[in-house]
């Protein structure tokens, strides 16, 4: 097993994805492994969805985990669009490990997707607060100041006021891809409920760059024009597998700091 070689896995609201990655190049080695993210979304039903990816590869070694959540400790703390208190307090990291004999590490799918572009994509040298939005069934937000990331944001269920409900909801609820499909929005119509979205977390965070990453990446010509925000905006170069890559980077990263950390008493 090369070193530089990890199986990168993003669980998203729709599918469960998974590659080989090269993470000395930043790319796939070789194909990608979808499944519909099982339903109903509980721990049992999603192991065994990643079981799948890890044997359709015969995979023996690291493995990163992009989750829809905020993950502490590997710990995951919320799942609010994938299971939600089902998942609540478990150590994703060490079922997986236990289920397929792998060192896993799991991180926030934002995050992740967030660091693929930093090392590998349009974020790669820039200084400053770059922000990273993954727009699909939800909205994922990653920060970075000064390339250092600024873990589990999202910023997605930040609040926004839904004027046909009179109330304010998650932002999320309103302007993402998902969104766009359910409610039959044009691209204007949508990209000026995003624009909004954007211009609201530009006032709370003022990067220097936005990256707009995720599903809706493929489609840039139907809404970029729209948007107006005080800062540059750029299109993630690893699109949608920008999640996957970043997770297998970070499963390396950590198996190496983990091997050389020194040991000391508290």
């Amino acid at each position: 097993m090369k070193k530089n070689l990890a199986l990168g896995i993003d669980i998203g609201g729709s599918g469960v994805k998974g590659a080989i990655v090269d993470v000395k190049k930043g790319d796939f080695l070789g194909e990608r492994i979808r499944i519909p993210t099982p339903s109903p979304h509980t721990p049992k039903n999603m192991l065994e969805a990643i079981e799948k990816i890890v044997k359709s590869f015969n995979w023996t070694g690291p493995i990163g985990c992009g989750f829809p959540g905020v993950i502490r400790a590997q710990i995951i703390e919320t799942a609010a669009n994938v299971g939600g208190k089902n998942f609540v307090g478990i150590n994703l990291a060490e079922e997986i490990g236990k289920m397929c004999g792998c060192e896993t590490w799991v991180l926030n799918d934002a995050d992740a997707a967030g660091i693929a572009e930093m090392r590998y994509g349009v974020g790669k040298g820039n200084r400053g607060v770059v922000m990273v939005f993954t727009i699909g069934t939800g909205i994922g937000s990653a920060m970075f100041s000064d390339g250092v990331l600024v873990p589990n944001m999202e910023l997605g269920h930040l609040k926004m006021r839904d004027k046909s409900l009179g109330k304010n909801i998650d932002a999320e609820k309103i302007c993402s891809d998902a969104i766009r499909k359910s409610r039959d929005l044009n691209w204007k119509q949508w990209a000026n409920r995003f624009n909004k979205y954007l211009r609201y977390v530009h006032s709370l965070c003022w990067p220097n760059l936005i990256v707009i990453g995720g599903g809706a990446a493929a489609k840039s010509d139907k809404f970029l024009k729209y948007l107006d925000v005080d800062c540059d905006i750029a299109i993630a170069k690893l699109q949608n597998r920008a999640g996957i890559i970043g997770a297998a980077a970070e499963a390396i990263r950590a198996k190496f700091e983990l091997a050389h950390r020194p040991f000391t008493i508290m």
